[in-house]
C-alpha cells in the first residue's frame, strides 16, 4: 500500500490544511492511485461492460435482468472498496462520508443498443486486442468507464484516510439514454448537493449544455404506377447516433435515371456509396457512413443525409418513402445547422451554432417517421423555433401537395452557467494535470442530467479535441485516459470534498 514516506507527509499534514492543498499533495495522492487501482479500474470496467444495460420495452429498468446482474456487480464492489451503497430502483447511490453536506458526482449505468456486426468482438466484452491501445466496448466512454474511475478514486482517498468536509456520493441513474422522467420524480425528494459534478461530457469544465430536441414527421402513402418511385427505405439505429447505413429500393428507374444516381454517388467522397441494379428498372442504393453521438454530427457522417443526396435532381412519386427521401434531400441536406429548414438556423456566441440530424427512419405499416435530433443553444425563443419550425413544414408540404400523417415536436432547453461555485477548481485541476494553461470552459451539444442539479458542471471523461465515441459502433477509452482520469477525480474529490 502506502509507502512509510507518504504515510508520514500524511500524517504532518493536519485537516485544516488539507482544505487548501497544494498541488504536490494532490500529485501524490492522485499518483497513489495510479499505481493501486490503474488495473483494478479496468478489470472493474470489464466486469461492468459485461452486462448489457439497454433498456427495453420488455422490462422495466429495475426489474430488467442485466440491471439487476449490473447493481449486483455495485453492490459488491461498494463492500469491497469500503462505501455505502443504496439501491433505489432507477437510482443507485455509492458513497463514503456522513456529512450532512455531499458533492454528488452524477453518472448513469444505462447504455445505447449495439450493432453487434460492426465490433470486431462482440460490445459487450472490454476488447483489449483487436487494436493495442484501445479499450473498445459499448458503455466504455459513456459512461461505465467513469464510473470504474469514480469508485477508485473514493477508494485510494478512503485509503489514506483523509478526512473531508463534504460526503461524495456517486450517483448512478440507470435509464439515462431513455426516461428522464424517473430521475426527475427522483430529484424531488433528492437533498440539492453543495457541488454536483457530472462526468458524463468532456473536459476541461462544461458549463453549458444544449438542448435536446426533435422534429418528427410521419409520412403516408403508397404508389405503384410507371412514375420511378422508391420503397424499403431503411436508416439509423437509434434518434441519438449519427446513422452508419441507409438504403432505399428504387422503382421504374431509366438509364438516364441511373446514370444520375451514380453521378451524384461520386460526388460524395466522404461515404461508400453502392448502386445494384437488380433487374426489371430496379435499383438498390445503400450508403455506408460513419457513426457518432448525434450531439456532434461533425464527428461522424450521416448516411440518412448522404442517400438523400444520391437523388439530387430527380422527381420521385410521393408515396410515404418517397415523400421522405424529398424531406431530406430538400429541408435538411448534407448542411449541419438547418440553414436549409426555412429559418430555423441561429447561433450562440458561445455556445456556438444548432445542430440538425436526421437519425432515424421507422416503418410501421404504410407510415415511415423519421427523427431528425436538432441540439439547440441559448439565443432564440422556444416560440420562435416552434413557429419557425412548423412554417417550413408547412411550406414544404404545400409546395409538394402532401399532408404529413402526425409531427412530434420537442423543444430541449439550454443550460447556460455563469456562477457555478466550483467551476474554477476543476479548471485548474485539468490545468495542472493536463499541462494545457490555454484550457477554457466549453460548451457542448450533449444534454446530461447535470440540467436537474443547481449549478452542476461536467468534468470528462472525453478530452477536447478527439471525437466523443459514445453512441457509436467504435467506442472505446484507452488505459491513458482512464489513468489521467483517475488523477483528475481523485484531486477533483478532495478539492471539493473540502470546499
Amino acid at each position: 500500500m502506502k509507502s512509510s514516506l507518504f504515510a508520514a507527509a500524511l500524517a504532518l499534514l493536519s485537516h485544516a490544511s488539507l482544505s487548501h492543498a497544494t498541488p504536490t499533495y494532490h500529485d501524490a495522492l492522485a499518483q497513489y492511485a495510479v499505481d493501486e487501482y490503474q488495473d483494478a479500474q479496468i478489470h472493474t470496467l470489464a466486469n461492468m461492460v459485461s452486462f448489457a444495460t439497454v433498456n427495453t420495452s420488455a422490462y422495466k429498468t429495475p426489474d430488467n435482468p442485466e440491471f439487476i446482474g449490473f447493481k449486483h456487480l455495485l453492490k459488491m464492489k461498494a463492500a469491497q472498496l469500503g462505501l455505502d451503497y443504496q439501491d433505489l430502483g432507477y437510482t443507485v447511490l455509492i458513497g463514503m462520508g456522513e456529512q450532512q453536506d455531499k458533492v454528488t458526482i452524477v453518472t448513469h449505468g444505462d447504455v445505447q443498443p449495439a450493432d453487434a456486426t460492426k465490433w470486431a468482438k462482440s460490445p459487450f466484452v472490454l476488447d483489449s486486442t483487436s487494436e493495442p491501445g484501445k479499450l473498445i466496448a459499448r458503455g466504455t466512454e459513456d459512461d461505465k468507464g467513469a464510473i470504474a474511475t469514480a469508485l477508485y478514486a473514493m477508494k485510494a482517498i478512503k485509503d489514506q484516510g483523509i478526512q473531508l468536509d463534504n460526503r461524495i456520493e456517486l450517483m448512478i441513474y440507470l435509464a439515462e439514454e431513455s426516461d428522464w422522467q424517473p430521475l426527475r420524480t427522483f430529484m424531488q425528494s433528492y437533498q440539492q448537493p453543495k457541488y454536483a459534478v457530472t462526468i458524463d461530457a468532456s473536459y476541461p469544465v462544461v458549463v453549458a449544455e444544449k438542448g435536446w430536441s426533435l422534429v418528427a414527421p410521419t409520412f403516408s402513402g403508397t404508389y405503384q404506377g410507371s412514375q420511378m418511385y422508391v420503397s424499403e427505405l431503411t436508416g439509423g439505429a437509434f434518434v441519438s447516433q449519427i446513422p452508419e447505413d441507409a438504403s432505399v429500393r428504387v422503382h421504374n428507374a431509366s438509364a438516364e435515371a441511373i446514370a444520375t444516381l451514380r453521378a451524384n454517388a461520386a460526388q460524395l467522397s466522404d461515404v461508400e456509396v453502392q448502386i445494384e441494379e437488380l433487374g426489371d428498372n430496379e435499383v438498390l442504393v445503400r450508403v455506408k457512413g460513419t457513426s457518432a453521438h448525434s450531439s456532434e454530427p461533425e464527428s461522424g457522417v450521416n448516411a440518412i443525409a448522404h442517400l438523400g443526396a444520391v437523388f439530387n435532381g430527380l422527381e420521385l412519386a410521393t408515396n410515404a418513402d418517397g415523400q421522405a427521401l424529398l424531406f431530406i434531400n430538400e429541408l435538411i441536406g448534407l448542411d449541419l445547422y438547418g440553414k436549409q429548414f426555412g429559418d430555423i438556423a441561429y447561433s450562440h456566441d458561445f455556445m456556438g451554432p444548432m445542430t440538425v440530424a436526421p437519425t432515424l427512419i421507422e416503418r410501421q405499416n404504410d407510415t415511415l417517421t423519421l427523427s431528425v435530433n436538432l441540439r439547440r443553444p441559448e439565443g432564440k425563443p422556444e416560440s420562435q423555433l416552434r413557429t419557425e419550425i412548423n412554417s417550413a413544414l408547412n411550406n414544404w408540404q404545400r409546395r409538394h401537395q402532401v399532408e404529413l400523417a402526425a409531427v412530434d415536436i420537442e423543444i430541449g432547453t439550454p443550460m447556460l452557467l455563469d456562477d457555478a461555485p466550483h467551476a474554477d477548481a476543476l479548471l485548474n485541476i485539468f490545468k495542472h494535470y493536463t499541462g494545457d494553461e490555454q484550457a477554457e470552459f466549453v460548451s457542448i451539444g450533449g444534454g446530461t442530467n447535470a440540467k436537474l442539479f443547481n449549478n452542476a458542471v461536467s468534468f470528462g471523461p472525453s478530452m477536447p479535441g478527439k471525437a466523443y465515441t459514445g453512441h457509436s459502433e467504435h467506442e472505446f477509452m484507452t488505459p491513458e485516459q482512464l489513468r489521467l482520469n483517475l488523477k483528475m477525480y481523485t484531486a477533483m474529490m478532495v478539492t471539493l470534498g473540502n470546499m
